[in-house]
């Protein structure tokens, strides 16, 4: 039985994921920014009978993670897995987005998961083993239009996750890269408006407002297909579980075409291929949204 840390547990992936490892024995400590927000991750904990414990937790407030993780090593005696899973996205075109809301974006999506693997390291280190378990996305390896402070969040996290590993490997320390595609979560509910249109502080006047439109629009249309998060939860199971050796796990069907892809193409063949597969050929066509 191994000791856990999820951050993100609210809903979606970090939700699953905490129900994954309860049900798997381990220990869990499921974090969250507000408490309040833990009401149907404990419901069906309650349901299951499993038992799992909810701390409170703000990725981008660095100064409370040695409490947290004092009082969890106080309790438990080790850290085993950290998964860092919280994250946001904000809707737009780069030249439309506040300094303000790209700050948002890198705090949370690259400097929370790095600034709290690097609380948990001393731990791991002393006890000569661990697991973090970073929760990217293909927009991590594949940027995209209407997409650039996530994309560069995450393209940062995985640089940085991949020259760790080399760091801490003599210490027994294992690094992994969860790559995910669109599942049905809350990062996209929170980001989209729930009617058609733009989040309300898009300006009137952007050049870039009907490709954004038509993006959302698009993601919209998408999101009701779109997998089960409870996937993931299983899959960080299994990483948790495996010798480490594998850097990069993509998460689904699509995730495994776009890795497989990538690797070895040229820049047109790699451009090509990320317009068709993400449907975005219409934003450089100049095209209007038909």
């Amino acid at each position: 039985m191994s000791t856990i840390i999820l951050t993100g547990c609210s809903s979606g992936f970090g939700l699953e994921a905490a129900l994954a490892f309860a049900r798997n024995g381990d220990t869990v400590y499921a974090t969250m920014r507000n408490p309040d927000n833990a009401g149907q991750l404990l419901a069906v904990a309650e349901r299951e009978g499993l038992g799992l414990e909810i701390r409170q937790l703000d990725v981008t407030q660095p100064d409370s993670f040695p409490s947290l993780l004092e009082g969890i090593l106080d309790e438990t005696g080790s850290i085993d897995v950290l998964v860092n899973n919280a994250g946001i996205l904000r809707a737009g075109a780069f030249e439309d987005l506040s300094e303000a809301m790209l700050r948002e974006v890198v705090e949370t999506n690259l400097f929370g998961p790095l600034l709290l693997t690097r609380s948990v390291l001393p731990h791991m280190r002393k006890q000569n083993s661990g697991y973090i378990i970073m929760v990217s996305s293909l927009s991590g390896i594949a940027g995209l239009p209407g997409d650039v402070a996530y994309a560069a969040s995450k393209f940062a996290l995985e640089g940085a996750t991949e020259a760790l590993r080399h760091e801490v490997d003599r210490w027994g320390i294992r690094l992994a890269l969860v790559e995910a595609g669109m599942y049905a979560t809350g990062i996209f509910a929170r980001s989209l408006p729930e009617q058609a249109g733009l989040p309300d502080y898009y300006p009137d006047d952007s050049p870039y407002r009907p490709l954004v439109e038509y993006r959302l629009r698009e993601l919209r249309e998408r999101l009701p297909a779109a997998p089960d998060p409870g996937i993931i939860g299983k899959l960080l199971v299994d990483i948790a579980n495996s010798d480490g050796t594998q850097l990069r796990w993509p998460a689904g069907d699509v995730a495994k075409k776009v890795l497989g892809t990538l690797l070895g193409q040229t820049d047109s063949e790699r451009d090509a291929f990320l317009r068709q597969v993400s449907g975005t050929e219409w934003w450089s066509e100049n095209r209007e949204n038909d």
